[in-house]
């Protein structure tokens, strides 16, 4: 999925934003950062890329179609946007609620399935970094929360 340069530009600082507070919850050795920057951008990419057409599609086949797009607001924060069809405006999600509510609990910690997988993420090869984010991405925790923003985005309650 292509976003324009600013939407791209803040999907990344999202990302950088997600990996700041994983320094603060896994356990870091001082060779991750890089790591860390790399897994930020890549969850908060792959999890937006996911959500779009997936509430595109979901809506489609519950009979009340929505389109999805990716906005700022006037402050510069990343949101899900959708509107109907015909261009109402339905709901809004900003980009940085998504992620903290796919991958951290009530308390602000990392959900112990994606904690598991983002830690083994940190050691090894890219290989097994890869398959750690592929892991945390499927997790149950994240899927849940996946589903619950989706209905979200769906719902007349949530209208903007």
């Amino acid at each position: 999925m292509t976003f324009p340069e600013e939407i791209q530009a803040a999907l990344l600082a999202e990302g950088d934003t997600l990996a700041r507070h994983l320094t603060q919850t896994l356990h870091v050795t001082v060779d991750d950062p890089a790591r860390l920057t790399l897994l930020g951008r890549s969850l908060a990419t792959n999890l937006v890329g996911a959500l779009l057409p997936t509430a595109e599609h979901v809506s489609r086949r519950a009979g009340s179609p929505v389109l999805t797009s990716l906005t700022l607001d006037p402050w510069g924060r990343l949101q899900v946007q959708t509107c109907t069809p015909d261009g109402e405006l339905r709901a809004r999600l900003g980009v940085d609620d998504l992620l903290l509510n796919l991958l951290f609990t009530r308390t602000h910690r990392l959900h112990p399935q994606v904690q598991e997988a983002l830690q083994g993420a940190l050691g090894g090869s890219e290989h097994q970094a890869t398959r750690a984010l592929v892991a945390c991405l499927r997790s149950p925790p994240v899927l849940r929360g996946m589903e619950t923003c989706v209905r979200l985005l769906m719902t007349a309650e949530n209208a903007v």
